[in-house]
């Protein structure tokens, strides 16, 4: 099987504590409902078009008392970089959460033309 590649994709990664609320009292640790997180996150380099990002979990550390509910999620990619989404509701607690992050797409190159 033939395959295409871009010669000019690039590959940016890293790994965002996101929130860390179990020493301080934070909301994620003691409320409960719908809560939320934001991280945002700037690439090394810009891309000549938003990547696509994956976002994973790379410390996790939930209370087991109840049950676990969360969402995580890259939002809002942008060439130049996105923020990590952490969503949990009900009665989750949840006290730390870092998470792993890989963008892949284009990278510009020097003949590329703006035009207006």
């Amino acid at each position: 099987m033939n395959r295409l590649r871009n010669p000019r994709t690039g590959v940016d990664q890293g790994d965002t504590e996101v929130f860390s609320d179990f020493e301080d009292g934070g909301e994620m640790w003691t409320g409960s409902g719908p809560r939320e997180r934001r991280r945002a996150v700037s690439f090394t380099e810009a891309f000549a078009r938003p990547p696509a990002v994956h976002v994973s979990p790379s410390l996790w550390d939930m209370d087991t008392s109840t049950e676990i509910r969360a969402e995580l999620v890259a939002e809002n990619i942008t060439c130049e970089g996105f923020e990590i989404v952490f969503r949990t509701w009900a009665d989750s607690r949840a006290a730390r959460l870092r998470a792993g992050w890989l963008a892949i797409g284009e990278l510009p190159h020097a003949d590329d033309w703006d035009v207006d």
